[in-house]
């Protein structure tokens, strides 16, 4: 099997709220290689060097280049782990992976459902991912876990894109369907509850825990051929809390990649 490749992106010019994101990649690695944690997942995988490349991280200029970037380290039957960065990240990652996986679902963890047409006059917002992938026909499936913010715009754009959304209000996490094609999974930080992660612009009280998290990620049965971690915010964060929780994350998405 081809190596797992890394690749960071420092870019929060679309947040919407606070900056702070763009700095994430670096201390996130940080966090991942301290003395305190070793590099097996919990399904028994280590993570190690000889299995992964990381490609380093990107300044990004202009939001388009991540497209590129992204081409560059996602070869044909690859598969790779982004860092970003703020959510509006996702929606070139995926345009990239449209490329080598015409057939994709997604899984998207998350508070918010990012699905806005356009937010403050910006369709590519953090807050617009996967509104522009849906349109663009980017993903087969698009189910979401641990929304707490639906409004009434959201819940229409998910009516018209055919988005298979989980509430936290009534979130039961066997009834997640099972997935048919490769899945890339999503995921911003500000879907655990804050405090599990502190270290998210937007803070959503009544969310997920990190076992809820770890749970879902460990009971998915169809290969994962990509993921992100995006939206922690260095800022806000509190005894680099949320760092090792996204490195944690790190650990356990690489170690789904490696298991199929």
């Amino acid at each position: 099997m081809s190596k797992i490749n890394i690749q960071g992106i420092q870019w929060d010019a679309k947040s919407s709220f606070q900056k702070g994101p763009a700095k994430a990649p670096a201390l996130i690695r940080k966090a991942l290689y301290d003395d305190s944690m070793n590099m097996y997942a919990e399904n028994g995988f280590s993570i190690a060097k000889d299995v992964v490349s990381d490609k380093g991280d990107f300044e990004i200029k202009d939001y388009f280049d991540i497209e590129k970037i992204t081409l560059d380290h996602l070869e044909k039957n690859g598969k790779l782990l982004s860092l970003g960065g703020d959510h509006s990240v996702t929606f070139p990652i995926i345009k990239a992976f449209h490329t080598y996986y015409p057939k994709l679902d997604i899984l998207h963890i998350d508070a918010h459902a990012d699905l806005y047409h356009d937010y403050e006059g910006d369709p590519y917002s953090h807050a617009c991912p996967f509104a522009r992938i849906m349109e663009n026909g980017f993903a087969v499936k698009l189910v979401q876990v641990g929304i707490r913010t639906l409004n009434p715009h959201q819940t229409a754009q998910a009516e018209k894109y055919g988005v298979g959304i989980h509430e936290m209000k009534d979130l039961d996490l066997k009834a997640i369907p099972k997935f048919q094609n490769p899945l890339y999974i999503s995921l911003d930080m500000d879907g655990f509850d804050p405090a599990f992660a502190p270290g998210v612009s937007h803070h959503e009280p009544g969310g997920l825990s990190s076992r809820q998290v770890i749970d879902l990620i460990q009971s998915i049965n169809t290969p994962v051929v990509g993921a992100d971690i995006v939206e922690y915010n260095p800022h806000r964060d509190f005894q680099d809390m949320t760092a090792y929780l996204a490195a944690k994350m790190m650990k356990e998405l690489i170690g789904k990649m490696l298991d199929r």
